[in-house]
């Protein structure tokens, strides 16, 4: 079994080092990361082989095998999204607020490094580049814990960093991975308080609520995405098909999909045979109530377990309801906070639902894909915050900061 506490003391000492290096430092890192990924691009996508091979056998889905593959173009993405890192500003030394006193004392509340960073994540093998690259550039240590499927990728990607960053000037344990993907050592990971300052799961519900339930160390929980998109009756049923069509069948897989579609009552026996032949294209399995299995013979019944289901695959719930008020009651009751859709031509209808539905990301008009720190404008993000503290929404660099205060005197005493 990994000995955390060594490695948590290798990851600290580094994260000293690296919170005081400049920027230009910082940045060079991570552009000798983003080369050695392309440069041993064969090394890794052959690790990642091997990883398939098992995860077929051990009986994974189509959808998650999709999360697991690493190719050729999809390993160039990952290296053009380190370099997108290294273009966005500086998140450290930012003067936050200066506030000068009667005494005569200046004071700064400034971005500081949070220290050290935990993640732990399942079966997607970028996650490792990329949240490596994303706690290097705002000055922080990260320490990453894969799941079993992934270990072959997540090594032979951390192997290529921690030498790329050795090389460019920073101590290789920068970026620490844990190898041992056995449940004893995550659940040692989530008690390796005075080591990690932070922990943040990257996974479905029960990893997640796993991490929440058992960690010591202090919480960022990202979301399981249980996203609904509900369609109102004065909605273009043209514009709310495209919207689901590609919420749900672009990227079944991640958190940002629709997992359950909501119609209200009366423009149900129009739509829904639209939204059902389009979903099929993409062998979409519907679950839908009474209601819906009534206007769509194909549809299966749908259990109580399949409300607030993430599937990550192609299925989809379907649930009738009568109006916005009883579709938010439902959100409310079966949402995970990430990212919720109206689709409505009623402006007064879309300002209630976007005000008083609590989530992370509410949308009028647009699907839940975008709910990417990419897509908003504000570059690369670790994950998704479903929480009120200390952020919520995409976590990008400056959510991976905390504050100090400076305080400038000259013999002020009290």
């Amino acid at each position: 079994m990994t000995d955390l506490i060594t490695l948590g003391q290798r990851a600290k000492e580094a994260s000293r080092k690296l919170a005081t290096s400049p920027e230009t430092l910082r940045n060079a890192a991570l552009e000798a990361i983003a080369a050695a990924l392309e440069e041993q691009a064969e090394t890794i996508i052959a690790e990642n082989a091997a990883d398939l091979i098992a995860g077929r056998q051990a009986g994974l889905s189509e959808a998650l095998l999709d999360r697991l593959t690493l190719t050729e173009e999809r390993i160039s993405g990952i290296a053009k999204s380190v370099r997108e890192v290294i273009a966005l500003p500086d998140p450290l030394g930012r003067i936050l607020e200066t506030i000068l006193r009667p005494n005569g004392l200046k004071i700064e509340k400034i971005s500081v490094p949070v220290g050290v960073i935990g993640v732990i994540y399942e079966a997607r093998p970028n996650v490792t580049a990329d949240s490596a690259a994303l706690c290097l550039k705002s000055g922080n240590a990260v320490i990453l814990r894969g799941g079993k499927e992934a270990i072959r990728s997540n090594k032979a990607i951390a192997d290529t960093m921690r030498a790329a960053i050795a090389a460019a000037g920073l101590p290789a344990d920068c970026v620490c991975l844990v190898e041992d993907t056995d449940r004893e050592t995550a659940n040692q990971m989530m008690r390796l308080n005075g080591y990690i300052d932070l922990l943040i799961p990257r996974g479905g519900r029960g990893l997640i609520q796993s991490v929440v339930a058992n960690s010591t160390v202090p919480v960022i929980e990202t979301g399981a995405g249980t996203c609904h998109t509900y369609v109102a009756k004065s909605a273009d049923l043209a514009m709310a098909e495209e919207i689901i069509n590609n919420a749900k069948t672009s990227r079944p897989s991640v958190c940002n999909a629709c997992e359950c579609m909501l119609i209200q009552r009366d423009i149900a026996p129009a739509f829904l045979p639209r939204i059902a032949a389009r979903l099929t294209e993409k062998q979409v399995e519907i679950r839908g109530d009474k209601e819906v299995c009534a206007i769509l013979p194909q549809a299966v019944p749908a259990t109580e377990e399949d409300w607030g289901k993430e599937y990550n695959d192609y299925i989809i719930a379907a649930h009738i309801v009568a109006d916005v008020d009883e579709a938010m009651d439902f959100i409310r009751r079966y949402g995970t906070m990430h990212s919720e859709c109206i689709v409505t031509n009623d402006a007064e209808e879309a300002q209630r639902f976007l005000n008083e539905v609590d989530a992370a990301a509410v949308y009028w008009n647009a699907s839940t894909r975008f709910t990417d720190g990419g897509e908003f404008g504000l570059g690369a993000e670790i994950g998704i915050s479903t929480q009120k503290l200390h952020a919520r929404g995409p976590l990008g660099l400056r959510e991976l900061t905390s504050t100090k205060y400076r305080i400038y005197g000259n013999g002020q005493i009290r």
